[in-house]
């Protein structure tokens, strides 16, 4: 019997939903960053794995890169892309994250706003590495299926998915 996939319209629309929702988590995570650079310092210094020098470029940084994949996820642009470097930087937070806890710090990871030194009774490490995994299953998504509705991508004809046909022939195993 063969597998049935979901119609265009259902994936598209859950590629769509993975698109904006991964966008709103750069969006937000980013400015809240770069409305307080001071806390972000703070946040990224707490991690205790970055060289002095590196601290503060970093803490500049990175609400700037959030914020444009943020953009660009929002826009629909180069989505397979921007999904690909939202998945890698989510793997260096969650391993971030990771060693914190592994070593046995207490921190906030300031993921979103805030951060820095807290009580080892506040610490929420399993969650945040949950969080961030669900978040890294949106991009993996995208980078799968990146095509959506309301996207530059798809204006431009660019959306990096295979047409409807094509998903025929692999459903029957007609490679």
């Amino acid at each position: 019997m063969p597998v049935r996939r979901p119609p265009q319209v259902v994936l598209d629309a859950v590629g769509t939903l993975a698109r904006l929702g991964l966008a709103a988590v750069w969006l937000v995570s980013g400015a809240l960053k770069i409305s307080d650079p001071g806390q972000t310092y703070i946040a990224v210094q707490a991690f205790d794995v970055l060289p002095d020098g590196i601290v503060r470029p970093v803490a500049i940084g990175m609400p700037i890169v959030e914020l444009a994949l943020g953009l660009l996820l929002l826009a629909g642009f180069v989505t397979r892309w921007v999904s690909v470097l939202s998945v890698l930087l989510l793997a260096v937070l969650i391993a971030a994250i990771a060693q914190s806890w592994a070593r046995g710090l207490s921190i906030d990871c300031g993921c979103f706003g805030g951060g820095g030194q807290i009580a080892a009774d506040q610490t929420q490490y399993p969650q945040e590495i949950a969080r961030d995994l669900g978040f890294a299953l949106l991009g993996v998504w995208l980078i799968v299926r990146p095509r959506t509705w309301l996207s530059v991508d798809g204006w431009l004809g660019n959306s990096g998915a295979p047409a409807d046909d094509d998903y025929v022939g692999i459903a029957e195993g007609n490679e």
